[in-house]
């Protein structure tokens, strides 16, 4: 399937799009079909930077063309703020560790199928790394998947936990800071127009007091924040989300909130910027879950009460679009219709659906256990005493995404759509869930990101 060049990559659209300055469609359904799929391919496996770059600018053009762009959901953000919007909804924000093709039309035909034009598309700092998937890739694959459904509109990519590492920052604060700043930049070339900055991690819970507690989170935040304005391109206002405790560590508390955004607010308006437009917050959760000795996971026991509380002061407060909810795609079904009542703006899901490609009974048992294998060769020194296998595969399997990476793309086609059906099934009852659904007329009033082109430059020097 890889071409070698990019006038291969031209005749692959011959007959239903032209390539001068920009891509025109000439044939919708025909880009739809192989064409897409081939283009997609070659922008993620082609052997040179060049025919990836190209396949890549290609694709967003094409996009474009068809009426899909990346963009920031800033604008249904501040309407959530002020109550404006008719309905009370959660924004589903879904990380996509692998297959992420088929995962991403997988999620965009659910929304489809629920007329919901507000969700997010993300992957985290970590992520970015262990699936082997930098910016430039991802949003192209997900502009592809949007291409390839027929969906038409805005799609928001979102860089999730763009995060300070305690112990480097305590070792070098600017040189941390830096790396975070950097990867700011590389996303938002990549059109990545929502960025949520995390230096929760800085939170130093050994002063007495909770502003200073909060103090470096916020002051670091806003230094951030900075970064991501100076970045924005014109008409762009980037959605940044904030951070004020840790997932997975003590839940938060509203006075916690106000010390961080208050601080927080003083420092962006002393440097004349847009603050954020969310922020996240800690109330019983964690990441993936916790796994018992068994592999299956723990009851969370979650705090709706501390949770509407702090969207509640996010909102009313600060104007914010509410709390957002990290670690909860592994939580039982029957919660999920409680998060749109309780002031949670954004929810954040990511390894349930990982843990169904997995324990789907249509992914082949050949390649869990080659996946399995690889496990603990690169990373069997991550086991902790007293840990389970199943603990220990649970924990690390997310990484096994990047060691197959290729192998998970080619996989047959019914395989693909199979796993992709189920996947489908589940965004769909979460949609219905949080209550996203018969939302596109909010998005296309509210969401007023300009739409960028995107530039064959770039594309290849980021490819």
């Amino acid at each position: 399937m890889r071409v070698a060049n990019t006038d291969d990559l031209k005749k692959i659209v011959e007959g239903c799009a032209t390539v001068d300055g920009q891509v025109k469609v000439t044939d919708p359904a025909a880009f739809r079909g192989e064409v897409i799929d081939r283009l997609v391919y070659n922008a993620v496996f082609a052997n040179s930077s060049e025919v990836r770059g190209m396949a890549r600018w290609m694709i967003k053009s094409a996009a474009m063309d068809l009426g899909i762009w990346s963009a920031s959901i800033q604008g249904l953000y501040e309407a959530m703020g002020r109550g404006d919007l008719k309905n009370e909804y959660t924004v589903p924000a879904v990380n996509i560790r692998g297959l992420s093709y088929d995962v991403g039309r997988a999620l965009i035909r659910a929304a489809m199928k629920n007329n919901s034009g507000a969700f997010l598309i993300e992957i985290a700092k970590s992520e970015i790394s262990y699936t082997k998937q930098r910016p430039a890739e991802y949003t192209t694959v997900m502009i592809a998947a949007a291409v390839k459904e027929g969906f038409c509109g805005p799609i928001f990519i979102q860089g999730d936990h763009f995060q300070v590492n305690a112990g480097k920052y305590k070792e070098d604060p600017a040189k941390e800071v830096q790396s975070v700043k950097n990867l700011i930049e590389e996303a938002i070339r990549a059109q990545f127009y929502n960025i949520d900055i995390d230096t929760s991690t800085l939170v130093d819970l050994a002063h007495s007091t909770l502003e200073e507690q909060q103090r470096l989170n916020y002051q670091v935040g806003a230094e951030l924040t900075e970064h991501v304005r100076k970045l924005e391109p014109e008409g762009v206002t980037i959605s940044v989300g904030g951070e004020i405790g840790e997932v997975g560590e003590k839940n938060s508390t509203v006075e916690e909130l106000e010390a961080y955004m208050d601080g927080y607010e003083k420092a962006v308006k002393a440097r004349g910027l847009v603050g954020i437009s969310k922020v996240s917050v800690q109330t019983g959760t964690s990441h993936g879950g916790i796994p018992l000795p068994d592999g299956s996971v723990a009851e969370v026991a979650l705090d709706f009460d501390t949770l509407d509380k702090l969207g509640a002061t996010a909102r009313k407060k600060y104007g914010l679009c509410g709390a957002v909810q990290h670690g909860a795609s592994t939580l039982p079904d029957e919660l999920f219709h409680r998060f749109p009542q309780v002031n949670t703006g954004e929810i954040h899901l990511a390894t349930g659906f990982q843990n169904m490609i997995y324990d789907s009974n249509f992914f082949p048992a050949s390649l869990k256990e080659k996946i399995y294998k690889g496990l603990h060769e690169r990373f069997g020194d991550e086991m902790k005493a007293g840990q389970t296998e199943e603990q220990f595969i649970y924990k690390t399997r997310k990484k096994g995404f990047g060691l197959v990476k290729e192998e998970l793309w080619t996989l047959p086609e019914v395989t693909r759509n199979s796993i992709g059906l189920e996947l489908e099934n589940k965004f769909d009852f979460l949609f219905k869930q949080l209550a996203a659904v018969n939302n596109t007329e909010d998005v296309a009033k509210h969401v007023v990101s300009a739409k960028i082109a995107p530039d064959l430059a770039v594309e290849t020097e980021m490819a």
